[in-house]
């Protein structure tokens, strides 16, 4: 081989690495972070109208009323008022702030409306999320296409987000504590009359092996476990997916465990457009908080940032004592969730050409402060709008660390909704330490499984 031909050769192979893994940001980018931006890639200032404050640390501090001894998280802001609300009679005014989701569900819904209430930043993280998202700016790189990350630990991966795939990853990899355990949480659905169905209720395990392993060396960025108590003929089944950090390394994993059969199995099919059992078919795997999964199946393009109206510090909707005063008829109760304005990340999402999926594209709006997908609009293969999701975020006041797992979406076209992982008056547990690996086997989850 001569030399001009060996350099044509090295400098195609220079070309085909730079694909596969993108660099970090330049360091004086990175300088951004802690000054303008805070640690975690927010901007810091509020916006121009006052209506989004600046960002001061978070909320930190439980109020009076709450009780350590228990997993249930008082309202910190019950004493505020709406501002105004928000419906299909004057949703005009506010149409730039709200997304189609909220939209459509103004036009279809008469009696829906969104309460807006001031806005607050709460969201506060430990100081070694704060130091290693920092730190990840220039030393994380995205790999496999845009599906992992390489060199991010135990903090944001991208608080300077370039693509889509970037923002993506922050989501799943977001801080949401070390172990998050719903006791008894439940899944409810209402059907387009107004029934009232409880989908599923059991204890639901979340851990990031990610956040544990400080020094780099964790393999997984989430585990997650679901044991069902309910109803009677889902008691007893047990659910366990592990995420990996490197996809080109390690594939997904999940299992399944059936009473009926006594055994464990390999459920490849827990993924993607696979209709989620846990809310009675109602969504797909990847529609548990609102995307998760791999990102093989979608182009993701980051269009920017925008404000907007979106479920937020939903202390009062997560807690509540009655599911039947929470979930009614064609939604759920409008005096229950409270609204906020924020800025968001837009990501669009179209399907690949040749790849499936019951939804051609998806519009995902990312909370700037958690990085958590805090609303969605999902459209069917005829690019008509199918679904709308929204999380209802909180910040877990006593733990540092925000929380964004309760979850749904309205069908605008079955006229039904459903939500996912509502804690009720179980609350939600929050620590700092991991499971033993142990637990997270497939031996484990048949002993854990039985009815």
């Amino acid at each position: 081989m001569n030399k001009t031909a060996a350099a044509l050769l090295f400098a195609g192979a220079l070309t085909g690495y730079s694909a596969s893994i993108q660099a970090a940001v330049s360091a004086d980018e990175a300088k951004k972070l802690g000054a303008e931006l805070t640690a975690v890639g927010a901007e810091k200032a509020g916006n121009k109208e006052g209506t989004i404050p600046e960002y001061t640390g978070g909320l930190t501090t439980p109020p009076a009323s709450f009780d350590k001894s228990k997993n249930v998280r008082p309202d910190p802001f019950a004493s505020e008022k709406p501002l105004f609300s928000i419906d299909a009679k004057n949703m005009a005014t506010y149409a730039d702030k709200l997304s189609a989701g909220t939209q459509a569900l103004m036009k279809a819904i008469p009696d829906f409306r969104i309460d807006v209430y001031p806005t607050h930043r709460t969201a506060a993280y430990p100081k070694f999320v704060l130091e290693n998202s920092v730190a990840n700016a220039t030393r994380a790189k995205i790999s496999d296409d845009g599906m992992s990350s390489l060199g991010a630990r135990a903090g944001i991966p991208f608080p300077i987000p370039k693509t889509g795939n970037e923002a993506m990853l922050n989501h799943i990899a977001r801080y949401q504590g070390i172990s998050v355990v719903l006791p008894k949480y439940s899944a409810y659905n209402v059907d387009s009359a107004g029934n009232l169905t409880l989908a599923t209720q059991g204890v639901w395990t979340a851990e990031s092996p990610y956040y544990q392993d400080k020094d780099g060396g964790a393999t997984l960025v989430a585990r997650a476990r679901a044991n069902y108590t309910g109803p009677a003929r889902r008691a007893g089944e047990a659910i366990m997916t592990l995420e990996p950090i490197d996809y080109s390394s390690n594939g997904r994993r999940a299992w399944q465990y059936l009473p009926g059969q006594r055994r464990v199995r390999l459920a490849p099919d827990l993924a993607y457009d696979t209709p989620n059992a846990s809310t009675g078919g109602q969504s797909t795997i990847d529609d548990v908080n609102l995307f998760s999964g791999k990102l093989d199946r979608y182009d993701f393009k980051l269009v920017g940032k925008k404000e907007l109206y979106v479920p937020y510090n939903d202390y009062r909707f997560n807690y509540s004592d009655k599911p039947e005063d929470v979930f009614q008829a064609k939604s759920i109760n409008p005096s229950a969730v409270r609204w906020e304005l924020h800025r968001v990340w837009v990501v669009e999402a179209s399907l690949k050409e040749g790849k499936r999926h019951i939804y051609s594209r998806r519009t995902f709006y990312l909370d700037e402060d958690t990085w958590s997908v805090t609303a969605s609009d999902q459209y069917d293969g005829r690019s008509q709008l199918w679904r709308a999701g929204f999380a209802y975020p909180t910040q877990m006041y006593d733990r540092t660390a925000p929380n964004s797992m309760t979850s749904g979406h309205y069908d605008l076209l079955a006229g039904t909704y459903y939500v996912n992982l509502w804690p009720g008056t179980s609350g939600v547990k929050v620590t700092d330490s991991a499971q033993p690996d142990s637990e997270w086997t497939a031996d484990s989850l048949a002993s854990q499984g039985v009815r």
